[in-house]
């Protein structure tokens, strides 16, 4: 059994749509958790009314997601961010994947899709360069959709309760206990960052956080830093 965790925020407009993508898999078994952080629209009343299993959390990504992972009944976890869609081979790479029992965790590549701009060339050199870095590093970020073995997830105390950068820091504890499964099947994720905030100024935006945060400057101030960038 894989169980699918949503953490959500607000997102009335788009967790339908978002649920809607998943009911193949909810349709072979899969467990679907959407963990809400205090929503102040209908986020919550639209994931039961689409067969949800609803869990309210402390805001914050990193809890959130800890708090659907420790309440999840399958054996392997998959994390997905709300603007996310999984391949419809989700279930079957990954179980090709854990088919070696040394196998604990990995992320699928990415493709991200225009909201309507920026152009698709653009667009396909970003979703590489994300993909190559993600090889090189062995670090998988959450528009990837990261999976793990819920005993792996167990065994490292799951996801860093920090502002910021809580897939960075999860893929840093999985590496040591195996390197990730990277997956050439993709997941399709939203371009709404890129398109609100422009593509150079979010590739830097991006780069120079991930450059604090391996230097050591504080997740707290990183995330200060995004939100008055944004």
């Amino acid at each position: 059994m894989i169980s699918i965790i949503i953490p959500t925020l607000n997102e009335a407009a788009c967790i339908a749509t978002a649920l809607d993508a998943l009911a193949p898999f909810r349709e072979r078994g899969a467990e679907i958790i959407v963990v809400d952080g205090g929503s102040n629209d209908d986020t919550a009343a639209i994931a039961r009314a689409y067969g949800a299993t609803v869990i309210l959390s402390t805001r914050g990504r990193a809890p959130q997601q800890n708090t659907g992972g420790a309440a999840a009944h399958g054996d392997t976890l998959f994390f997905l961010h709300v603007d996310t869609r999984l391949p419809a081979t989700a279930i079957e790479d990954v179980q090709r994947a854990f088919s070696n029992s040394t196998a604990q965790w990995g992320r699928f590549d990415v493709t991200l899709q225009p909201d309507p701009a920026p152009g698709p060339a653009m667009l396909r050199v970003i979703a590489r360069m994300m993909n190559l870095r993600s090889r090189l590093t062995g670090i998988a970020t959450g528009d990837q959709a990261l999976f793990m073995r819920k005993s792996a997830f167990e065994r490292i105390g799951g996801f860093p309760e920090i502002a910021l950068m809580e897939d960075v820091a999860i893929s840093r504890a999985l590496k040591k206990i195996a390197p990730p499964i990277c997956l050439t099947s993709r997941v399709e994720t939203s371009a709404r960052r890129w398109q609100v905030q422009g593509v150079w100024k979010t590739i830097v935006l991006m780069w120079a956080l991930r450059l604090a945060y391996w230097c050591g400057a504080s997740p707290t101030k990183l995330a200060q830093w995004y939100r008055n960038v944004r």
